[in-house]
Parts: structure tokens; C-alpha cells; sequence
């Protein structure tokens, strides 16, 4: 997830390895690019490497997602800045000023830009490097490095006269490239130092202080996460200034002042002391701001009842979350509470969506079960208002019609409207059986016969569609099973016999199928095809099935009245069909 590379950035800025930061934010701002922080952060670590250019990139497309956001104008202030363009930043760092007059890091960013401004004599386009940038696009600027003995070997370094001449063309890109010692040398030259050992120290130290007078307010040592900082992601007091040291100290004693009011408000929670509670919550957060005290605060409302107070709070909690860079699980747990809310409420749509974004800030066991039982009762609820007899007539007299036509489709659709508005009402499901046969769907027919016998066990015409969708399988055992209980349920009420035809003559297909298989077969290969029945070999293994069978031979008048029996029938059917009672 995206906050989950965000805060391996955060933790990569910290140990100041700048370029696997970069790295990371790069690949969250692929999987959220609307995230104005992932840009701010990337352009702090951009300017720590004095990479201004893609800085100002970063921090632009930042202002332009989140306008109002104080610190992205910081960010973008910083970047011209380090570039140069003094104006621009003071014109940057007083848009942000605009959203917060009290930053601290704004303010610091226009006192160093104005300090710039007044010692360059006025001119708000002062580069220190102006001078010495403009040396290097001199005609005669090649003929210098070939005539001093400390450069003229860099002629023939390929990669860094490349680097040269992309500097000519952006004179700016030089303040990258002061750590080269290549480099030092030329702007030792430019600068007119004597380049030895000690030459070399003095042209970057030099170099360093003229970089200095241009260089932003360095950045907070950590991009500010959503998750509080891990004691070791702290930056070192000797990095902050005093100012900082100070600041830090007030809000720390904002901090406690505001956990104190927490505690008030946790003990009078437990006790249901809800009202006490309430007011306790809202002066930790009036204190200081950290969305767990809007959590609660939201949390005592819904105990209470007042389930608007607790809505306008979570999505308070979850907007001030956002900006104020929050732990995604504190996030996860405003945006939970407000599905419980509207579920509360028996808004079961909004209760979904909500413990859906729940999830995706954070997986909580907890949310999932909740989301799993509103799903499952929103479709019961959803399912039990769509039930109108009426319209199911409707619909199985349209599929009707069209089973008529011939058009088994669009019949299949007008009975599937059927089962949705008479979910309990055999029909349905038994008319479109019927209609899956005549698609070849044999297996969604035998589904939707199961369900109406299900519904219904006198409903025959289920029994007899089974069987058909058997046949069609090849089945021909299941088949002839099937065919004997349509027998013995058309035999009751309220069938009376009115389908025993259909019944008769769907078994002596499969008879007939099954003679057809074993036709010109030799007693041997009927024997080793019986070996290898399971099901004909149970038979003929079952006692009672002996006794019947001995019985029959002394007398097969008497097999006819053991067949009354449909488990009896049923048995005897499937030894003739497969060839061990010869009906001659």
C-alpha cells in the first residue's frame, strides 16, 4: 500500500539515505498520485540533495493538488530558493502565509529570502555562482581549463565534459554537482584560487559558503508522517535550532495537557458518564490536535445516541487525519466507527462502502467481520423486498410464451425474474430446468431440479426433468434412479399417474442406450464390464437382492410383484440394463 512505502521513505529521510527515500515515495505517488504529501516529502528529499529542480516539480504539482496546504508553498519556496529565483520564493513563501500566518518554517523561509534579497544589493535574481556561471559559456572558457595544469587532464574525461556542457546550457545544475571534486577544480579556476591540497579546501569551502547564501531554510528533518514516529526516527536534538528545541517544548506540554483531559474523558466513558466524557474529549482535542481524541469523541457519541454528532466527528477526524498526516490505522478506525454509524442507522449502502475504505487503510479482523455480516444482511433484505407474486406471474407467463417461440433465452431470463420474485415457488426453477435442457445445459438443470424438489417433493415433473438432464449427461444410472422416483412420486397425490408415459418412456431410453452399449457383447466381456461395476456389483452383493433374484428364477411371476417396490424396480432396471437378467 501506498502509506505503507510512505512510511519507508519517512524512515529512509530520517537516516538521511535520501536517494532510497526518493525512491520509495516514488513508487507510493504510482499507486496514489493525488497524495499532496507524497510530492512534499519527495521534494524535501530532493532539495537535501540540492536536486532543486525536480524539487520545484515536486512541490508545484503539490500546491496544485492541496492549494491550501501551508507546507506545500514551504516546499515550493525552498526549491526556487536553492534555484535561485529569489522572487519567485518570496513570492511562494507569502502564498503559504496566506493559509497559516504563524508557520514557523514559512516565516524562517522568507527571512532568509529577504536577508538574500537585501545583501544582493536589491536584485531578487542574485545568484552567487552569476559570475562564475557566466565563465563558463566565455569563448576562451575551454582554452582556461587547457592552460591551467590542475584542469587540462579533465579534457580528456568524456562523462565530464558531458557533464560541462549540460551545466553550460543550465547554469543552475552546477549547485548538484559540488561534491564532484572535478568540478571543485574548475570552480577553483573560475574563482581564481590557487588549486593544491590546500587550494582545494579553501575553493570548496569558498563554493559551500556562496551555496549558503542561496540555499533554502533546510526542511524538517523527517517528512511528518501519518504514523507517530518511532523514537529512532526521531531527528537528533543537535540538528534542530533553538527555535525548534522550543517549539517542541510547548507542544509536548500541549500534548500532556490534552492526554490528561483524554484520561477524564476515558474514566467517565467507562462509567457511561457519556456528557462528562464528551466535553473532556473535545477540550483534549481543542488542546491539541491528534485525531485520537476525535476517535473518542466520536465513540461517546455513539454510546449516547447522538449518531449526527458522531458522524460529523468521524469525518472530521478522518479529513483533519489527512492533513495532519495521521496514523492510517487511527484513519481506518474514523472511517469503521462511521459504517457502524450508518448501519446503526440500517443505512446498510454507506455502512459498506465505509468499512470498505475502513480496510483498505487497514485490515482489521474486527471491520471484515462487520462487513461480511452487513453484506450478508443487506442481500437477505435486499432479496426479501424483491419478492412480488404478482410480477412472478408476470414473468413466468412472459417465459412461457417464449419457451413457446422457441426462445429458450430470453425464457431462461423471464424465469430467473420468477425465482427472484417468488424465491419459494417450484415453478420457477422446474420451468427453467426445462428451459436449460433445450440450451444443452444439463447440469444447471439438474441444479434447478434439486431446488424444486427441494421446495417440493410431490413436484414430479422436477423428477422427470432430472432424469432427462441425466440421460443427456450419459448418466444412465443416476438416470433410471431418477426415473423410478418420478414413478413413485406421480403415483400420490396430487399427480395421479397424469405423467407416468413421460416417465415410461424416458426409462426405456435409457434401457435402450444401455442395451445399445453392451450390443454384440460376449458373455466374457459382459462379465468383465460387471467386474468392473461398483454399482451392479453392489447390488448383486446386497442379501436381500439374492434371496429376490433366487426367488426368481424358481418363479419370475413372482420378480413382477417384487418390482412394485421402487427401490426393488429401481435395482432389478439397472441389472437388466446392464446385461445380468436377460429378458428373452
Amino acid at each position: 500500500m501506498a502509506e505503507d512505502l510512505k512510511a519507508k521513505g519517512n524512515a529512509a529521510f530520517a537516516q538521511k539515505d535520501y536517494k532510497t527515500a526518493i525512491d520509495y515515495f516514488s513508487q507510493a505517488i504510482q499507486l496514489d498520485g493525488n497524495n499532496h504529501i507524497l510530492y512534499s516529502n519527495r521534494s524535501a528529499c530532493y532539495a537535501s540533495v540540492k536536486d532543486y529542480k525536480n524539487a520545484l516539480e515536486d512541490a508545484t504539482k503539490c500546491t496544485d493538488i492541496k492549494h491550501d496546504w501551508a507546507k506545500g508553498w514551504s516546499r515550493k519556496g525552498a526549491a526556487l530558493h536553492g534555484l535561485g529565483d529569489l522572487t519567485a520564493a518570496k513570492a511562494a513563501f507569502e502564498e503559504g502565509l496566506k493559509f497559516d500566518s504563524n508557520n514557523a518554517q514559512l516565516l524562517n523561509g522568507l527571512k532568509s529570502v529577504e536577508a538574500a534579497q537585501s545583501s544582493a544589493g536589491g536584485d531578487s535574481g542574485f545568484n552567487p555562482f552569476a559570475k562564475m556561471t557566466s565563465q563558463l559559456n566565455d569563448p576562451k572558457f575551454i582554452q582556461k581549463l587547457a592552460s591551467n595544469p590542475e584542469t587540462a587532464s579533465l579534457l580528456g574525461d568524456a562523462s565530464f565534459m558531458s557533464k560541462l556542457q549540460n551545466i553550460q546550457k543550465n547554469p543552475g545544475s552546477i549547485m548538484s554537482e559540488l561534491n564532484d571534486p572535478r568540478m571543485m577544480k574548475v570552480i577553483g579556476m573560475l574563482m581564481g584560487i590557487d588549486i593544491n591540497m590546500k587550494g582545494e579546501e579553501d575553493a570548496a569551502a569558498n563554493a559551500n559558503e556562496a551555496a549558503s547564501s542561496s540555499e533554502p531554510s533546510q526542511p524538517e528533518t523527517a517528512p511528518k508522517e501519518e504514523t507517530k514516529p518511532e523514537p529512532a526516527a526521531q531527528p537528533m536534538e543537535e540538528d534542530k535550532t533553538p527555535e525548534e528545541i522550543e517549539e517542541n517544548a510547548s507542544q509536548e506540554a500541549l500534548r500532556k495537557k490534552a492526554d490528561e483531559a483524554k484520561q477524564v474523558g476515558n474514566e467517565n466513558y467507562k462509567k457511561r458518564n457519556f456528557p462528562v466524557a464528551i466535553e473532556h474529549y473535545k477540550k483534549a482535542w481543542e488542546t491539541y490536535k491528534d485525531i485520537t481524541y476525535l476517535n473518542n469523541l466520536a465513540a461517546a457519541y455513539y454510546e449516547a445516541d447522538e449518531l449526527d454528532n458522531c458522524e460529523s466527528t468521524c469525518k472530521e477526524a478522518i479529513e483533519q487525519g489527512r492533513d495532519l498526516r495521521a496514523d492510517f490505522k487511527l484513519i481506518a478506525k474514523a472511517l469503521g466507527r462511521l459504517g457502524t454509524t450508518y448501519q446503526k442507522r440500517g443505512d446498510l449502502a454507506n455502512a459498506i462502502e465505509y468499512f470498505q475504505r475502513s480496510l483498505t487503510e487497514h485490515r482489521s479482523p474486527d471491520i471484515l467481520t462487520k462487513l461480511k455480516e452487513v453484506e450478508k444482511l443487506k442481500e437477505k433484505i435486499d432479496r426479501e423486498s424483491y419478492i412480488d407474486p404478482a410480477k412472478a406471474d408476470e414473468a413466468r407467463a412472459k417465459g412461457n410464451d417464449l419457451f413457446k417461440a422457441g426462445d429458450f433465452a430470453g425464457a431462461i431470463k423471464e424465469y430467473t425474474e420468477m425465482t427472484k420474485r417468488a424465491p419459494t415457488d417450484p415453478r420457477g426453477f422446474g420451468n427453467r430446468a426445462a428451459a436449460y435442457l433445450k440450451v444443452m445445459a444439463p447440469a444447471e438443470s439438474i441444479r434447478d431440479c434439486n431446488h424444486a424438489i427441494q421446495l417440493d417433493p410431490t413436484f414430479a415433473k422436477a423428477y422427470v426433468r432430472k432424469a432427462q438432464a441425466l440421460f443427456m449427461l450419459k448418466d444412465y444410472g443416476k438416470c433410471i434412479d431418477a426415473c423410478n422416483a418420478a414413478a413413485d412420486v406421480d403415483r400420490k397425490e396430487p399427480n395421479s399417474g397424469k405423467n407416468i408415459r413421460e416417465i415410461d418412456s424416458q426409462l426405456q431410453k435409457c434401457m435402450n442406450a444401455m442395451a445399445a452399449q453392451r450390443q454384440n457383447e460376449t458373455e466374457e466381456e459382459t462379465m468383465a464390464r460387471i467386474q468392473n461395476d461398483p454399482e451392479v456389483l453392489a447390488i448383486l452383493q446386497d442379501p436381500a437382492m439374492q434371496a429376490i433374484l433366487g426367488q426368481a428364477r424358481e418363479n419370475p411371476a413372482a420378480l413382477m410383484e417384487h418390482m412394485k417396490s421402487p427401490a426393488v424396480k429401481s435395482k432389478i432396471d439397472k441389472l437388466i440394463a446392464s446385461g445380468v437378467i436377460r429378458l428373452g
